[in-house]
Parts: C-alpha cells; sequence; structure tokens
C-alpha cells in the first residue's frame, strides 16, 4: 500500500483480500488485482490478509456482521457450537479445529472450502473411530482416552456410575458436561507380600511371621463395588488371621505343623475376601523368625535331637551286630568243623602279619606230624 500524489495504490494477489476503511469504517473489500483509489486526504487505510483456509476474528465479524450483513454473509462462514455440541471443522477436506461446546469461529469462504461436522454428545458419550481419526491432531480436554490390555478389565464410569465393562482395546469418551472415569483392573494373578509380623504364641513366645498370597480378581464390578484397594484389604485379612492363628498354637505347633496352619489361614481368608470377588489361590507362611534366645534353644533342642536319634541308631547296629555274632557262635557250637575252618581263618590273618614263623617239635617228630596236626580236624564224636 502506498499513495502516489493523491491516489492509494493497494496491490492484493491471489489468496488475500484487502479491507478497505476509511477513518475506521469498512468500506468495501478489495479482490485480487491492482487498485489506485483516489484519496487526497489519506482516509482511506487498505489492510491486506490471507484468506485461504484462514480463521477471521470473530468480534470483527460480529461488527461486520451488523455493518454489513450482505459483506459478512458473502465472505465468511460463522460455526458456532450450542451446549452438549461438538463441531469439527474442516477446510479443503482436512480437519483443522475441534471445537467445544459454546464456542465461535468464523472463516473466510472465498478461497476455502468449509466442511462443519456437529455432534451432540448429550446421549452418548462415546467417540466413534472415524471421528477419533479426524482429531487426532486436535485433541484437547473434551476428549478422555483409555487403552484396556488384553489381560484388564476396564469399567466406564459416568458421573460415578458404572455404564458397562469395556472390551480389550482403544476407547475414547466426550467428557463435555459430565465426568468420565476408566478403571482398569489387572486379572491376573498377583503376589501379596505380608512382611514380618510380630506376635505372642499361646506360650507367650514372641516371633515374627512372613506369608505370601497370590490373588486374582474373578468379579471386577464386584471388587471396585466393595474394597478400595485389593492388596490393601487382602494384607489387613491376613494379617489378623495369622495373629489369631498363632495365638492359639504353641511354639512346637506353630514349627511342626505348618501345613495346618496354612489351610486354616487359607479358609479364613478365602471366606471373607470371595464377596468382593477376589479369588486367593495359595496363601502360606514364608518365614517364622524367633528371637535370638529363643533361637539358640531351638537350635540346641534340634542338635539333642539329631544327638538322640544317632545314638540310637548306633545302639541298633550294635544289637544287630551282637545278634549276628550269637548266630554264629550257635553255628560254631553245632558244627566242629565249621569252628575249625574259623580257626584256621584266624590263623592265616595272624600269618600275614608276621613276617618269620618258627615251629619246633617234640618228642622226635619231623614237620610232616607236625602239620598234620595242625590241620587235623575233629571228628564228631559217636553217639
Amino acid at each position: 500500500m502506498t499513495w502516489h500524489l493523491l491516489m492509494l495504490n493497494v496491490t492484493v494477489k491471489d489468496g488475500e483480500r484487502a479491507l478497505l476503511t476509511r477513518n475506521g469504517q469498512l468500506v468495501r473489500v478489495l479482490a485480487p488485482g491492482k487498485h489506485r483509489l483516489f484519496d487526497p486526504l489519506h482516509e482511506l487505510k487498505a489492510e491486506v490478509l490471507d484468506v485461504v483456509r484462514s480463521e477471521f476474528s470473530a468480534d470483527r465479524y460480529a461488527v461486520l456482521k451488523a455493518a454489513r450483513p450482505d459483506l459478512a454473509a458473502e465472505l465468511f462462514e460463522a460455526v458456532e457450537t450450542k451446549a452438549d455440541e461438538i463441531a469439527i471443522v474442516s477446510l479443503d477436506g482436512r480437519p483443522v479445529h475441534l471445537m467445544t461446546p459454546w464456542q465461535v469461529r468464523v472463516y473466510w469462504k472465498v478461497a476455502t472450502r468449509i466442511d462443519v461436522e456437529r455432534i451432540d454428545v448429550s446421549a452418548d458419550p462415546k467417540v466413534s473411530a472415524r471421528h477419533l481419526t479426524m482429531i487426532e491432531r486436535n485433541r484437547s480436554t473434551v476428549v478422555m482416552e483409555a487403552v484396556v490390555e488384553n489381560h484388564e478389565a476396564g469399567l466406564l464410569y459416568v458421573e460415578g456410575r458404572l455404564v458397562e465393562r469395556l472390551a480389550p482395546g482403544r476407547h475414547a469418551f466426550w467428557t463435555v458436561g459430565r465426568k468420565i472415569e476408566v478403571k482398569r483392573l489387572d486379572l491376573r494373578p498377583q503376589a501379596v507380600e505380608i512382611t514380618a509380623q510380630e506376635m505372642l504364641t499361646k506360650d507367650r513366645i514372641a516371633l515374627r511371621v512372613t506369608l505370601t498370597a497370590f490373588r486374582r480378581i474373578v468379579d471386577p464390578e464386584r471388587t471396585v463395588a466393595t474394597v478400595p484397594d485389593v492388596d490393601a484389604w487382602l494384607y489387613r485379612l491376613v494379617q489378623f488371621a495369622i495373629r489369631e492363628a498363632v495365638a492359639g498354637r504353641t511354639l512346637d505347633e506353630v514349627l511342626s505343623a505348618k501345613a495346618a496352619l496354612d489351610a486354616e489361614l487359607r479358609d479364613y481368608v478365602r471366606a471373607r475376601i470371595a464377596e468382593s470377588g477376589v479369588e486367593v489361590t495359595e496363601l502360606g507362611v514364608k518365614d517364622v523368625i524367633l528371637p535370638g534366645e529363643i533361637r539358640e534353644l531351638v537350635n540346641k533342642v534340634v542338635e539333642a535331637e539329631r544327638v538322640a536319634k544317632a545314638n540310637l541308631i548306633r545302639r541298633q547296629e550294635e544289637t544287630a551286630a551282637t545278634r549276628s555274632l550269637l548266630n554264629t557262635a550257635r553255628l560254631m557250637e553245632e558244627n566242629p568243623l565249621l569252628l575249625r575252618l574259623k580257626e584256621l581263618e584266624s590263623l592265616e590273618r595272624l600269618v600275614e602279619k608276621v613276617g618269620r614263623i618258627d615251629l619246633h617239635a617234640g618228642n622226635g617228630e619231623g614237620l610232616d606230624a607236625l602239620l598234620t596236626r595242625l590241620v587235623r580236624l575233629k571228628a564228631p564224636e559217636s553217639a
């Protein structure tokens, strides 16, 4: 925009329009081209604007519409949303703006195709897959998205009321005029560790017990309605159950009957947590931790039991050996031949340990007579 003598020169390119005003009042809109306007007092002003896929000020549009409604209708398209209404504005086929309720946007329509899709969100809060794709780059606070995994249950709440259980996948909801919440619950088995609990046994011995429980949610709707925190609730139940069970048992009963203790705990906890839609698959005592002095006493008792058992085994072996010797003696008594063989066996073992043997024969006997006496077998006496 330049002045030359008394003329105002304005050049408007393709895709542009120029708002020509005199003393702040709109005179007309200049189309693309070169314009020479008589302006001796320099009262004219030309504002060149881009009109391709462009917005126009809503406030200026309101003023223009009041002064020149014909011009406003020719050049602009105003999009206004109502309560409980969402609008998706597409310029030349491309979604550009997501409009929330009670919002106004004004677009130049002289060089742009404008499409407006209005969505009534008062009845159904779900966002369709097509709409979700259209507003992918134009998200705002009016859309809440949730992804439910295959191992999860998704519960949809609208204004605090359970509406439905969502299938695994991606879900989106309009939050206009309502509170939307999706609670996701993991349906896989979960381990809950119950840390060391200090308690007294029936015989007034202090000890600490750690436990492990495995639980899984089988009724998500009931679980959410009855239990604010599943793991905390299970922790308290197990804590109360183990205290009650240990208080009714002596230390020996706790240490020796662990299987019975585990079964009692499972029955107690399952009966009380089943109404919350939770299943306890396993529950048992992991460790029993005794005080130092009690642990030493228990170790001594265990050691004494081991020594006694070892002594018993040794005595049993000695008894068996003695019984075997007795049986052997009886056989030798009844069979002289067997006795003589035993003597020769002993003599053989003795000779193996002697380096030299001197044999003396008396009464003029020779070596043959001596050997004959050594190996002579006593004949059985005749009856």
